[in-house]
């Protein structure tokens, strides 16, 4: 038994020879392949090898579309998108699916490119030309439309600041703000008349589009100090599940670093400039008063970004400025088109003050409404002044009580 096993193992010397034979065949027909290709692309002039191509391409049934995942100096949506709805179907392991079938079942490819960007990655979609159509019309549609729902599903907000000691980039941090259009504490008309604004706008792609407008939409807060503007951006990005741009003007150098950082705000986002009336190096453009203006942020470079050339770069997004002082706004921002909504954030009223009291005391109604309402007459007082003094105390009837001591002596001061 043992010497038949050891036998099975044994190779002949006449197997060895044919094993080398086929070897030295193969390397041979490889190396006369290289040549001969070789040889044709050094020997066939190129207009002939590009005729051939052609015409390989024209006689195959198989359309190949290329998503880059850049479309010039933006992010490609359609690529984000692909990239997303892929993730959710295919498994990480997978590199490249290959189909004959319609695009029901995809194939794609994503690699890397460093032609244009370092690590540039792209996507293959190739099927059949009979469904070219279909491709363009609803398969593309409904990748964009899916990628958006899953993205509201799962989305971590991300509040995105630039590294000025770093990329000089875009860096971003979760955003995991509380605030929600039910607890903040102002007017009810106005709070209302903002999520009618926002409802309307993001369902509005095709009218922007028919009008001619960027989809795109300002809105200019305005009021003292402790009224609620950051909040309230905080509560529109909540509300929309959008990403929120803070970006600090005073801190930008020159035009083409401003249009930079603005032209790499995503989709679905908001951008925020707060304070922007004390924004260092802000001019006016028509005063043309400006020492040194390729080292300073003039107006027109913002101005670009709202409603000119470069604010056709990305949809649905939202600009919001912030100020204390409307007045002292350059009269170039508040013309009609620049900023759609001017919304004044107001010291607290009793309407605000009673959604405080039932956010932080848990409280609808109480004996010193009535007083707290009288004094909140009389009196200017911020939403976050009162909501401080109704965290003091753990009891509503300490809690009030202490605000209306507080609203008393603002009175005293005022008068």
């Amino acid at each position: 038994m043992s010497s038949s096993s050891s036998s099975s193992f044994c190779i002949s010397r006449e197997d060895l020879r044919s094993t080398k034979v086929i070897v030295s065949s193969a390397a041979s027909i490889i190396a006369s392949a290289v040549f001969f290709r070789s040889a044709i692309y050094e020997l066939v002039p190129e207009s002939v090898q590009n005729y051939f191509s052609n015409l390989s391409n024209r006689l195959s049934s198989q359309l190949t579309i290329v998503i880059d995942e850049f479309d010039g100096l933006t992010a490609n949506q359609l690529f984000e998108s692909a990239n997303m709805y892929l993730g959710s179907i295919v498994s990480s392991a997978t590199r490249r699916i290959k189909s004959a079938s319609p695009p029901r079942r995809r194939s794609c490819q994503s690699r890397k490119n460093a032609t244009n960007r370092a690590n540039l990655r792209r996507f293959e979609l190739s099927f059949h030309r009979k469904h070219k159509d279909f491709v363009f019309r609803d398969y593309f549609t409904f990748i964009l439309k899916s990628a958006k729902e899953m993205k509201d599903r799962v989305k971590t907000l991300k509040l995105h600041t630039v590294d000025y000691n770093g990329t000089d980039y875009w860096g971003w941090t979760a955003l995991d703000h509380p605030a929600t259009f039910e607890t903040m504490a102002m007017d009810l008309e106005t709070k209302m008349e903002v999520m009618e604004d926002l409802d309307t706008f993001v369902r509005r792609k095709e009218y922007y589009k028919k009008v001619g407008r960027a989809w795109k939409r300002g809105y200019l807060l305005y009021g003292p100090p402790g009224t609620g503007k950051s909040s309230l951006v905080a509560a529109m990005a909540n509300y929309l599940r959008f990403d929120v741009y803070d970006l600090d003007l005073g801190e930008v150098q020159c035009n083409s670093d401003l249009r930079r950082l603005l032209i790499g705000t995503g989709n679905w986002s908001i951008l925020v400039i707060e304070d922007i009336d004390c924004s260092i190096g802000l001019k006016n453009r028509e005063s043309g008063t400006d020492d040194h203006e390729d080292e300073k942020i003039i107006l027109s470079g913002l101005l670009n970004f709202i409603d000119g050339l470069w604010s056709s770069c990305g949809d649905e997004r939202i600009i919001v400025f912030t100020t204390n002082h409307k007045d002292k706004l350059d009269p170039a921002l508040l013309r009609p088109g620049r900023m759609d909504m001017h919304i004044h954030m107001s010291y607290c009223t009793f309407g605000g003050f009673k959604i405080l009291a039932a956010n932080y005391l848990g409280v609808e109604d109480h004996p010193l409404f009535g007083e707290i309402k009288y004094l909140l007459e009389q009196v200017k007082v911020t939403p976050a002044e009162v909501a401080g003094e109704l965290m003091r105390k753990s009891e509503a009837e300490n809690s009030l009580g202490s605000l209306v001591d507080f609203l008393k002596s603002k009175h005293v001061v005022d008068c």
